[in-house]
């Protein structure tokens, strides 16, 4: 359950081409059954910065069985057309542990060293400069550039290089054209999306978390709507097999603000 957090990243990204605004939204998880997580997703961005904060805890039943808790957080800057991370951290706590990570980067965006506890014990590790970590991106950040790209073109293609602190690998976007949102009970939008996919290109790299076995093979989907006003939206996200069986994101409340 790590990162299943990860996968509601990309469910609210899209907003309208101004470079002021707040995104707030809250979202339903289900796996196979089961109302699995409740979570909130808060996204913003500037002429000068952004931010993105990611609230996600298990729910009901699924919280029984496999509680989950963490909060991601995101701050970076814009560089003319770039976009630079200031700082990734997260905190997370399962039944029996609690686990803490912080990227820490240079005045240019590169990973310099890793913070990182489990159940309050610390460790450092530095970053080797030599391998192919410049340039890259923490994961959340993917969001921001992809709202750019988005706001320029209405299309979902692009692939970013990302960097955990220990996992070096590419984000990989595939627009897959139109397809009609029917009614859900679990979500009020419905209409005409934007469907897009999402790949990880894990370059030889091993992880042991859901979104990275789930997605090196198999495609993590998501709808784009748009509201009256012409703000984009993810309204739905879907992997089609997990060990738990589907797994079907619904936003059940989007709220938009543009910052004068």
């Amino acid at each position: 359950m790590k990162k299943i957090g990860y996968i509601l990243f990309f469910s609210c990204v899209f907003v309208k081409s101004t470079w002021a605004f707040t995104v707030d939204h809250d979202f339903d998880v289900f796996i196979g059954s089961f109302n699995a997580s409740r979570t909130n997703f808060s996204y913003a961005l500037s002429e000068k910065d952004y931010r993105i904060k990611s609230d996600v805890k298990t729910y009901g039943i699924f919280d029984k069985l496999y509680p989950f808790q963490a909060i991601y957080e995101t701050t970076g800057k814009l560089v003319g057309e770039d976009l630079q991370t200031q700082s990734y951290k997260y905190r997370a706590k399962s039944r029996f542990n609690t686990r803490t990570k912080e990227l820490v980067y240079d005045e240019q965006g590169n990973p310099i060293y890793r913070l990182s506890s489990k159940n309050e014990k610390q460790k450092k590790v530095d970053i080797d400069q030599a391998k192919n970590e410049k340039g890259t991106t923490d994961l959340q950040t993917v969001i921001a550039e992809l709202v750019l790209q988005y706001n320029r073109f209405r299309f979902c293609d692009s692939k970013m290089e990302v960097f955990d602190g220990k996992r070096r690998y590419d984000v990989v976007f595939k627009d897959e054209g139109k397809e009609v949102l029917n009614k859900h009970k679990s979500s009020p939008y419905q209409g005409e999306a934007v469907k897009c996919s999402m790949y990880i290109d894990s370059l030889g790299e091993v992880g042991n978390d859901m979104l990275w076995e789930l997605s090196s093979d198999k495609p993590v989907y998501f709808w784009v709507l748009e509201d009256e006003q012409g703000h984009p939206f993810i309204a739905r996200i879907e992997i089609k097999s997990t060990p738990y069986g589907k797994l079907s994101v619904f936003a059940r409340n989007v709220k938009i603000e543009e910052d004068n």
